[in-house]
């Protein structure tokens, strides 16, 4: 069984579209739960990630309602004002009592957590009951039946990897960016394209080292490299291309070489944030 777990900070323009997509293109039998770890968010987020689980209760009650000798419990959903407190609180967004029509559908669950992308998946994973971990960026839509492709690679020993990425951007250099993904070459690695890893070998490794603030999903996937534990699925995700959209993409590219070449030659955690915070954001 497969742990979803998403990183969101304001991500509002996506967030609805993605449980859409993934409720779209699984089997509810291969995935534990999709497990929502906010930092913080202030955009409306959150209200549409309560709007989206009405919305799906309902469809599950009509669709209820038309299926003889049936019998619907707890069928009002409860919308919840989600507010953050000084305790990390957990919100299990499933209804445990719908119909059978549930069945269908996966299990969303919210949780917050200190703001910083490997601190979220981090706390996502102390959550996620599956055995298997799935580390997806909000603006990430993974391939038809991605469920299985993961479940498969695991059933032959392929315990950590990704999938080829496409952008959704017909610039050249992004075209060409995104076909050199489906190689297994350390440098054409990134979150943005997702990470798979067994919950066994993520615990081995001891999760995303939570002192880089950016480049954390390289760490991890360095670590995985150095244990010879990494598989590309060639079948494309495709990603947003919103930084390159907003900074330029001569100017993105050129800064994410640099850190990449910093971290190289040994630049702490530290050097890479503030070269990042002064050049890119």
């Amino acid at each position: 069984m497969i742990s979803i777990i998403i990183p969101v900070l304001n991500e509002a323009d996506n967030i609805g579209n993605l449980l859409h997509h993934i409720n779209q293109n699984t089997l509810a039998s291969n995935i534990s739960e999709i497990i929502i770890v906010d930092g913080g968010s202030t955009d409306g987020t959150l209200q549409i990630i309560s709007d989206f689980v009405a919305s799906r209760d309902s469809d599950q009650r009509e669709a209820s309602y038309g299926e003889e000798n049936k019998i619907v419990l707890n069928t009002k959903f409860q919308k919840r004002n989600f507010t953050r407190t000084d305790v990390q609180q957990s919100s299990d967004l499933s209804n445990p009592k719908t119909s059978s029509a549930s069945q269908n559908q996966s299990k969303i669950v919210l949780v917050n957590s200190e703001k910083g992308r490997a601190k979220q998946m981090n706390f996502g994973a102390k959550h996620a009951k599956g055995s298997i971990l799935y580390f997806l960026h909000a603006d990430s839509f993974p391939p038809k039946d991605f469920d299985q492709l993961i479940i498969n690679e695991v059933n032959n020993n392929n315990n950590a990897g990704c999938f080829r990425m496409q952008f959704d951007s017909k610039h050249w250099w992004l075209r060409l960016a995104s076909w050199l993904t489906q190689f297994s070459w350390r440098a054409c690695r990134g979150g943005d394209q997702s990470q798979f890893i067994t919950r066994t070998l993520f615990d081995d490794i001891g999760g995303y080292d939570e002192n880089y603030i950016i480049y954390e999903d390289n760490i991890l996937i360095n670590e995985l490299y150095a244990r010879n534990q990494f598989v590309v699925i060639n079948k494309k995700l495709k990603t947003s291309a919103r930084m390159y959209n907003k900074h330029g993409i001569w100017k993105v590219q050129y800064h994410f070489w640099t850190i990449y070449i910093k971290k190289m030659f040994g630049a702490s955690a530290e050097e890479l944030q503030a070269y990042y915070k002064k050049s890119v954001c």
